[in-house]
């Protein structure tokens, strides 16, 4: 954590944590012992759901982070979203996928950094007709599989009507899978 500038997520935690040198996890749970370390509120606080920091740094991150009990609704609002989009990002790249987000949103900024530094992809493949691609290349967050085949495709929704997502996944044909936040 202090690497990565006094904070992390558990994605990153559980990338990292078991490849330091010199600590034997004599545990068949590692990732489950890391949620129980990072929640010892006499070294880490909780920025958000599944990102830790050191106390140790907490001015700085609250600085960096503009978090401040104070802050505008709207401002809060846009940090989640983003923020849950670097996190769903972060999951399908630990699953080996390769990762899409849509270009209105690469610039939005998750932790530190723009939302296209996640990504492992800039272009969106165009798996099947162009009314679909069209469509389907708007959704918040989309893995694909080592076929260039979209795995799973996920909507961040919190502020504003779900109708408008529901019809997106209802004209990509997916009826049946739904992930809402």
């Amino acid at each position: 954590m202090e690497e990565n500038g006094g904070y992390a997520t558990l994605g990153y935690l559980y990338q990292h944590v078991l490849n330091v040198p010199g600590p034997v996890w004599k545990t068949k749970t590692p990732y489950a012992s890391i949620r129980r370390i990072v929640q010892d509120d006499r070294f880490f606080f909780k920025i958000r759901p599944g990102l830790w920091a050191l106390n140790s740094h907490r001015d700085a991150i609250l600085e960096e982070f503009a978090i401040d009990e104070e802050s505008p609704e709207q401002k809060r609002q846009e940090f989640n979203h983003s923020y849950y989009q670097g996190l769903l990002v972060e999951i399908g790249n630990s699953r080996k996928f390769e990762t899409f987000v849509p270009h209105q949103d690469k610039n939005r900024i998750y932790l530190s950094r723009p939302l296209s530094y996640y990504t492992t992809l800039d272009r969106f493949y165009e798996f099947t007709y162009t009314h679909i691609v069209r469509r389907a290349i708007t959704v918040d967050v989309t893995w694909f599989n080592e076929r260039k085949l979209p795995d799973s495709f996920f909507e961040v929704e919190h502020t504003t009507d779900i109708q408008n997502s529901l019809l997106k996944f209802l004209a990509l044909g997916l009826t049946s899978t739904l992930t809402i936040t």
